[in-house]
């Protein structure tokens, strides 16, 4: 510490923001910005012997003694990232972010700062960007003043004059009489101070030794650092040269300290001896109290409910609400604290003052174009469904005070319902809050419980508007078919109001819904919304949104980046064919993710580092960060040594999946294209179509018969509408056997003592509905006529018992389901041929659809050459 430094004319200035280096203090910085980097690497890292540079302190005011810098500060220094804090910060120049101030806003530099040598270097590498970063142990040696100021490349120069004294002025002043009395002064009263916070702390001891060990010029400058003070403060350390001036001033400074210490027990002590054991519960106010009284602030007594009268005075309530709230406040004022009712009241009262009553968000003027580009780059394709969000759109902008309609998305888990929610939102320039009903049983989560509910809470619609904050956002009511009843009420009927446009005019949400299933919601609840279906993804239109959507979203979640991985194409479409088969995109999107951890390890794996080692000092006092801040800066004691090590990353090449890549992550194919072709090679097996909750999906029917008393066994988890199905389709095969020639095969006689069991595989998935009546009948005529139904056939139909054909739903789901599994034929009924409008051209052109009327009809498309009965009346 005594060693003496040349001070050279000339030195590089590495600016602080807001913060001091005096001479003494050791403090380490982290340098990741261009200037800063480059000023390291000139002016200590390539240097062999201990660079010196000048840290100088920055402030955003003017003041008498400080330099205006403005338009000499170079363009293109980045922020840099702070590394650790836990006490105080520390500030440095950001040059970039000065330069685009305005003139009146000019950044001042002082003219005094302290030169400061290196004492550790290390140098390193951030990762993935791979950006040069410092980390650099200075310490604070003397005072200079700057006498002119220029730029060098990237960083500052100043030429600069030594301000304290040398080593012979030194000795000269330390036998001044004064000087010694004043000194004395000051280390009693540091001493005082020490003694009061070792017993708090035992990490004072170190510092005990260097007040008694260091010399009178060191001790102030020192000991000022050791503890938290104002900029100002620290600036006017900085500026006092004569040595008994600093010494006084850190004697005030360290009194200061002292008192706020003595102040704090003072009050602590006036609070326990205020406290009993029956009322540690007012802790809290005690404390508040007795700092009010010790601060001489006893003019305004504003208890609790005073403030919570303001805040209600300030939600600007409807005069009606307003005129409530008054008479229920009155009310809570006459009650003690102790009361069951009080804790209920009061919470009622404060969910009414933290209702955003007024406040609104702000709407823009409409455009519908921008509107319609910011759902086309969000979503792909889904066209119907754009068309009609951008007519409610053009109606809003037309009449905004017109009522809007209750849309209600239904569609498959994963095609993009929930944000399609949030692009009307952010078209109409709103916020958007999203409320999800799924397993809701309980009529209160809707309506809010009644207040003298033990832990009543207000319901889920008024709880989304007290944390969106406006009175008028998009609010979603998310998965509205799977709420429940029970003795606690039924939430649907609840629902009803909310959602009755005659009922909830006076609020001017706009209330869309999601639904995976209509047929779940309840029929009055239905009829007050309006209907928009969401099918599933072609796969196709699964490859583009994979392309444009989901892979550079995956790959900014995972910190990747395209240079890095890369999934061709045709990876994608295998994925898409084989390990993925639902109409929505989550798991599409999941398996895109688990390609890109399986990338980050490959990645990781590549990293190497590079050290720099040199002695490093360890911590002395508390480690500080800043917001925006060009070096981080921690503060080392003094005679204090710990490593550092420094972490650079290789460069990594391109990682293309392929196959082999798929099979290793993904595992084997969970899918085959041959499936329905194997599956359908044995007599009384076809193949239909179904619609689920999770979008259209391929169901196979199997049949077999054997000796019995003409008994119809089901199996599969059926539901009561698929059985009725199943026993009609036994009903219509055996009142036609004689006319399909099926009365007596093989010497067996189909009408009596023939059990007949029909099965539908993947027994733990619940099936009901009526679109299988023609399959159930084409899987008993191959099974009585032992020939095999067309493998590459597919079909859908409900069945009367007189034969007819009756349209179903869900007809492009099943279509597209049916074009996922490589099915090239599908039957469906005649009536349902207006359905296939909304099936995208490129599965049609791919596809043979084949339209029926009657069960004979389907029939004659469902064998290989044609009806069965045909060829048995041929023979």
């Amino acid at each position: 510490m005594e060693e003496m430094v040349d001070l050279p004319s000339r030195l590089a200035i590495l600016p602080f923001r807001n913060k001091v280096l005096l001479p003494g203090a050791i403090v380490r910085i982290r340098c990741t910005s261009p200037a800063s980097v480059k000023l390291v690497e000139k002016e200590l890292w390539q240097r062999e012997d201990k660079g010196l540079i000048g840290i100088l302190p920055v402030k955003d005011s003017a003041s008498t003694d400080v330099l205006t810098i403005g338009s000499l500060l170079s363009s293109g220094v980045t922020n840099d990232q702070v590394d650790s804090s836990s006490k105080g910060q520390i500030d440095a120049l950001d040059t970039q972010k000065l330069d685009g101030k305005s003139p009146h806003e000019s950044i001042y530099w002082h003219n005094r700062g302290v030169a400061a040598r290196a004492l550790h270097l290390s140098r390193g590498v951030e990762k993935p960007s791979g950006r040069v970063t410092y980390i650099v142990v200075l310490e604070g040696l003397f005072r200079f003043s700057v006498e002119e100021l220029s730029v060098k490349g990237t960083y500052y120069m100043a030429r600069v004059s030594r301000l304290d004294m040398t080593e012979s002025e030194m000795v000269q002043a330390e036998q001044d009489s004064e000087l010694i009395i004043i000194s004395r002064q000051f280390k009693a009263t540091a001493m005082e101070l020490i003694s009061v916070l070792e017993q708090k702390q035992k990490t004072v001891g170190r510092t005990k030794v260097l007040l008694e060990t260091l010399p009178v010029h060191r001790l102030a400058d020192i000991f000022v650092a050791s503890f938290e003070i104002s900029f100002e403060e620290q600036l006017s350390m900085l500026d006092l040269v004569d040595l008994k001036k600093r010494l006084l001033k850190a004697t005030e400074l360290v009194e200061r300290h002292l008192q706020s210490i003595r102040v704090a027990e003072k009050i602590t002590k006036k609070v326990e001896g205020q406290l009993s054991k029956s009322q540690k519960e007012f802790l809290l106010r005690q404390q508040m109290r007795a700092i009010k009284e010790e601060l001489g602030d006893n003019e305004d007594d504003e208890d609790d409910l005073v403030a919570l009268e303001r805040k209600m005075q300030s939600a600007e309530m409807p005069p009606n609400i307003w005129k409530h709230a008054q008479r229920e406040l009155r009310r809570l004022k006459k009650m003690q604290p102790q009361q069951p009712g009080y804790s209920s009241s009061r919470a009622y009262l404060e969910l009414l003052a933290d209702l955003p009553w007024q406040k609104v968000s702000e709407e823009h003027d409409l455009d519908i174009e921008t509107a319609k580009e910011r759902l086309d780059s969000n979503h792909h394709g889904l066209c119907k469904i754009k068309q009609r969000i951008i007519e409610y759109l053009a109606v809003r902008k037309l009449k905004p005070d017109a009522k809007g309609p209750i849309l209600c998305l239904v569609g498959p888990p994963g095609v993009g319902k929930t944000s399609l929610a949030s692009g009307i939102a952010a078209a109409l320039d709103r916020k958007f809050v999203r409320i999800s009903l799924g397993g809701v049983k309980d009529e209160a989560d809707i309506r809010g419980h009644r207040r003298t509910y033990v832990g009543s809470m207000p319901g889920r619609l008024i709880d989304g508007l007290k944390r969106v904050g406006v009175c008028n956002p998009v609010m979603l009511i998310d998965e509205i078919d799977k709420t429940g009843s029970d003795v606690r009420g039924d939430p649907a009927s609840a629902l009803l109001e909310v959602l009755d446009p005659e009922q909830n005019k006076t609020f001017s949400d706009q209330y869309p819904s999601t639904a995976n299933r209509a047929q779940r919601i309840p029929p009055p609840l239905l009829d007050r919304m309006e209907v928009i279906e969401l099918p599933g993804y072609t796969p196709e239109e699964k490859l583009k949104i994979a392309t444009d959507h989901l892979f550079p979203r995956v790959l900014e979640q995972h910190g990747l980046s395209s240079d890095f991985l890369k999934v061709p194409d045709d990876i994608v479409k295998l994925i898409i064919q084989r390990y993925t088969r639902e109409a929505g995109i989550r798991n599409l999107e999941r398996n895109l993710a688990a390609l890109a951890r399986a990338a980050a390890v490959k990645f990781t794996e590549q990293q190497h580092t590079v050290q720099h080692n040199k002695p490093v000092t360890a911590s002395l006092l508390d480690t500080r960060l800043v917001d925006d801040a060009e070096v981080e800066m921690e503060e080392i004691p003094v005679n204090s040594y710990s490593s550092e090590i420094s972490k650079a990353l290789q460069s990594a090449s391109t990682l293309l999946v392929d196959e082999d890549m798929l099979v290793k992550v993904l595992g084997p194919p969970r899918f085959d294209d041959r499936e329905a072709i194997e599956r359908a090679v044995t007599p009384g097996v076809a193949v239909g179509l179904v619609w689920t909750s999770f979008g259209g999906d391929v169901q196979f029917i199997e049949a077999s018969s054997m000796v019995g008393k003409g008994d119809l066994h089901l199996t599969g988890q059926l539901g009561d509408v698929i059985k009725e199905s199943a026993q009609i389709a036994l009903t219509w095969v055996r009142a036609r056997a004689s006319e399909l020639k099926m009365e007596n095969i093989g010497n067996v006689n189909l009408l009596e003592n023939r059990d007949v069991h029909i099965h539908f595989p993947a027994g733990a998935v619940p099936k009901d509905g009526p679109s299988a009546g023609v399959t159930l009948v084409t899987s008993l005529v191959s099974l009585f006529t032992q020939r095999t139904v067309r493998s590459d056939t597919t079909m859908t139909g409900e069945l009367t018992l007189r034969g007819l054909v009756l349209p179903v739903g869900g007809i492009k789901d099943k279509v597209l389901a049916a074009h996922r599994y490589g099915i090239k034929r599908v039957i469906l009924p005649e009536k349902n041929k207006k359905d296939l409008a909304e099936v995208p051209s490129t599965v049609l052109c791919s596809m043979e659809i084949l339209f029926v009327k009657q069960m004979e009809n389907v029939l004659e498309h469902a064998f290989e050459g044609g009806s069965p009965w045909r060829q048995c009346s041929k023979l």
